[in-house]
């Protein structure tokens, strides 16, 4: 994959871009795009990522680490909601399942490249 600074620096940047990304997506989603009748309280979701999101891009460990527990419930919640709802909130939770996926793997690979990188030096 490259020089290990490399591939910590990539990880991290896809890691900070996708969760900027989905907290916008999961405010927005809630409030403008695709909202449930009575439901524009559920943009209150977007505030865990915003809470870690600070000490993610210091590149703390335990920010890190708690986004990976976090971002799996993205993922289930955005998945049934593709599956289940019709036309464009479906649309706006396969987009935010994709975000979630994508910010999940690039988490893990950060976690895997500053493995490599401590090993390699």
């Amino acid at each position: 994959m490259g020089s290990t600074p490399v591939a910590v620096a990539r990880a991290a940047r896809v890691t900070i871009a996708g969760m900027v990304a989905l907290a916008l997506l999961e405010f927005l989603w809630e409030m403008a795009l695709a909202p449930l009748p009575g439901g524009r309280w559920l943009a209150v979701k977007a505030l865990p990522l915003l809470v870690l999101l600070s000490g993610v891009a210091r590149g703390d460990r335990r920010p890190r680490q708690w986004l990976a527990l976090l971002v799996p419930w993205y993922l289930a919640e955005a998945l049934v909601r593709a599956l289940t709802e019709p036309g464009r909130h479906g649309l706006v939770a396969g987009m935010a399942a994709a975000l979630a996926a994508i910010t999940f793997g690039a988490v893990l690979a950060w976690f895997r490249a500053e493995r490599r990188a401590r090993a390699a030096g």
